[in-house]
């Protein structure tokens, strides 16, 4: 593990890691959320319907649940370094694809292939867990996740007035298009200034490929309840597109891709048994052990902070046009202050985590989210638009603080598995956004806040099972020899 002091204003050693890193993330945001601030420029220029527009949106999130997963088992299998590099040098190309489109068809499959840029995150999250102590490992891994998801925010601030800079009807080609040119350049600079570890260290690898280790029977069992939720969200992001959705493919389509879903959830457990199957002939060597109920509840988490996060920010800017009679523009700029609180409150949850423990912090945030979002469902046009503001950001502090937590537990549970198990947690974020996302096409404002600050509550009885690293967690390397890696 690297030793040199935690210094923000360095570019050396490990702080060089996570700078680049949360660059990485950074760029991955950017060309993630780079239509969302065009989509009227975009939808004006090729003659899009407003169910089209819709199903664009829907498809931007759709790969990156499944995306998330895979895309963790190949980190810990073949390292960030070159996981990240190949993620940004492969989905620039759907980017320039999205960039050069001219027909609905063309767009909607560049936009699903883009949902795969979503699962970057998962690859720093273990990046740098490789190079910090875990003294110092919520603080990195907050900056990392807050300072890389802020790359969504600079998407929508930069990226209109790049293509107005442009100008014309393709202004918005070359603006989603120097996004694409941005991913392709920074995976060579990442490749070419990183490494997986420091000097010295063992790059711990999972024993076997293809699915989650896990260490007990009932751990197994929870294991496999806690992929269905994955695979009943991408059911409903089925149903969304159904006719009874935005009528993008045809009922009997629809059934062909619920037949597919079935067909990889049995491929999925079949997998997940022959890689567990050894916990059927006898114990697990304690020291190998690691409990998995830690990753249900970091999922559970997870689903309430960075689930609603995502939804709020989609329909923040509608709900305070609309309340307050403001004009789309000025909505935008009061709604983004949510976003903006990213760059302090994230780092800042991690922080907080590193001084006081994973647990305690976690306990105080998720509450504090809970009361947030009950705050926020009272909010009505007879407030002074100031205080709703005020309110909307101290909610974000906790929304945003809580994932931060999340994540300075995640590296802490099993070393060589961290890329899977950021992976899960991760895609249980996105599950979370779309499952609130689809409340809110059903019942009112004031009860979606409500339907989040309950599932806020779900989290914190879920912490009553969480145990609070402590000790040591021991990783075996391929010649038998046993590392212990502090968790304290």
């Amino acid at each position: 593990m690297s030793s040199d002091k935690f210094n923000l204003f360095s570019f050396s050693g490990k702080m060089k890691i996570m700078h680049l890193s949360w660059m990485a993330f950074f760029v991955s945001f950017m060309v993630w959320f780079n239509a969302a601030p065009l989509m009227g420029v975009i939808a004006l220029s090729l003659g899009l319907t407003n169910e089209q527009i819709k199903t664009l949106l829907i498809l931007n999130v759709a790969l990156t649940i499944p995306a998330r997963i895979i895309i963790g088992m190949v980190t810990d299998k073949f390292g960030p370094r070159l996981t990240y590099s190949a993620l940004l040098i492969l989905c620039s190309f759907p980017c320039f694809m999205f960039a050069l489109g001219e027909t609905f068809e063309q767009l909607a499959l560049a936009r699903f292939l883009l949902g795969f840029i979503g699962a970057g995150f998962v690859i720093g999250i273990r990046m740098v867990s490789e190079w910090f102590p875990a003294k110092e490992l919520g603080t990195a891994e907050g900056i990392y996740g807050g300072w890389g998801n802020f790359g969504s925010a600079a998407a929508a601030f930069t990226l209109p007035a790049i293509a107005i800079a442009f100008g014309g009807d393709n202004g918005w080609r070359y603006a989603i298009g120097l996004t694409g040119v941005m991913s392709f350049v920074f995976a060579f600079i990442y490749y070419f200034n990183v490494s997986d570890t420091p000097k010295g260290s063992t790059y711990f690898k999972p024993k076997k490929a293809g699915a989650l280790e896990v260490t007990s029977k009932g751990d197994l069992a929870l294991l496999i309840l806690m992929k269905l939720p994955m695979y009943a969200t991408l059911a409903l992001l089925g149903w969304k597109l159904s006719p009874a959705g935005v009528g993008m493919f045809t009922q009997m389509e629809v059934y062909g891709i619920y037949g597919i879903l079935v067909g990889v959830l049995m491929v999925d457990l079949y997998q997940t048994y022959q890689v567990n199957k050894h916990i059927f002939d006898g114990p697990v060597p304690e020291f190998e052990c690691y409990p998995f109920k830690q990753v249900a509840v970091l999922n559970v988490l997870y689903f309430s902070t960075f689930g609603s996060e995502l939804a709020v920010v989609s329909m923040l800017p509608l709900y305070f046009a609309e309340t307050f009679e403001l004009g789309l523009t000025q909505a935008g700029m009061l709604a983004s202050t949510y976003a903006f609180m990213n760059l302090v409150s994230r780092p800042g949850g991690g922080w907080i985590s590193d001084r006081f423990g994973r647990k305690p912090t976690l306990m105080i945030l998720t509450a504090g989210l809970a009361l947030g979002y009950l705050g926020m469902a009272q909010i009505t046009s007879d407030w002074a638009l100031p205080l709703a503001v005020i309110m909307v950001m101290t909610c974000s502090f906790f929304v945003q603080g809580g994932e931060g937590a999340v994540f300075a537990a995640v590296p802490l549970i099993k070393r060589r598995l961290t890329g899977q198990i950021a992976g899960m947690t991760g895609a249980y974020g996105n599950v979370g956004a779309v499952f609130f996302l689809t409340v809110y096409s059903m019942v009112s404002t004031q009860i979606f806040f409500y339907v989040i600050a309950a599932s806020a509550v779900l989290g914190l009885v879920s912490l009553l099972f969480l145990i609070e690293p402590k000790g040591h967690i021991a990783e075996v390397n391929e010649d038998g020899e046993v590392t212990l890696i502090s968790v304290n």
